[in-house]
């Protein structure tokens, strides 16, 4: 895993252009891994339109993932929907070409950390959890196992489609 005082971040992109400023959001989000009360709150907002804009994912995304990861699996009580719903969107966008390759020097840590997401679903099983959390465990657990295409369905899901999909509603939806 990169650390976060590595000046490799200097180098790395994201939306925005060098990545030098997501190493201090990610150790204020290590500061605060509860849940957060809207999707405005920092870093998490500031960590999505760098790492994942508009489902595009970027060279500074893979070396986040590992943080976000262990990030959650320290966590003392419930966290965020964001450590499973941002790395899942990051493979997402790997796995469907809207993303570079990986760097050789974070391949390892990214690969090991996707897996771990199965691990850190677990870890949350005793905590309640709402419906973006359960859709965002899903579709970690999802592209943990390679399911790319369920995942990006998961994680579009939202209380409109899930209701339409109950009512049978698929004329002209797709």
């Amino acid at each position: 895993m990169l650390s976060l005082d590595d000046p490799y971040w200097n180098d790395l992109q994201h939306a925005y252009g060098d990545a030098g400023d997501v190493p201090a959001l990610l150790r204020t989000l290590a500061s605060s891994p509860g849940p957060r009360a809207t999707d405005q709150d920092e870093p998490w907002f500031s960590l999505w339109s760098n790492l994942c804009h508009q489902g595009d994912a970027y060279t500074a995304s893979y070396a986040a993932v590992p943080h976000l990861v262990k990030i959650a699996s320290h966590a003392a009580g419930p966290v965020d929907c964001g450590f499973f719903q941002l790395p899942a969107a990051i493979e997402v966008a790997r796995r469907t070409g809207r993303g570079p390759g990986i760097p050789a020097a974070l391949v390892n840590a990214y690969r090991l950390s996707i897996e771990r997401l199965m691990e850190i679903v677990s870890l949350q099983r005793h905590h309640a959890w709402d419906q973006p959390m359960l859709l965002s465990a899903a579709a970690a657990q999802a592209v943990a196992k390679g399911h790319i295409d369920v995942a990006e369905a998961l994680l579009n899901l939202d209380t409109d489609w899930i209701s339409r999909i109950n009512r049978g509603e698929f004329d002209g939806a797709f």
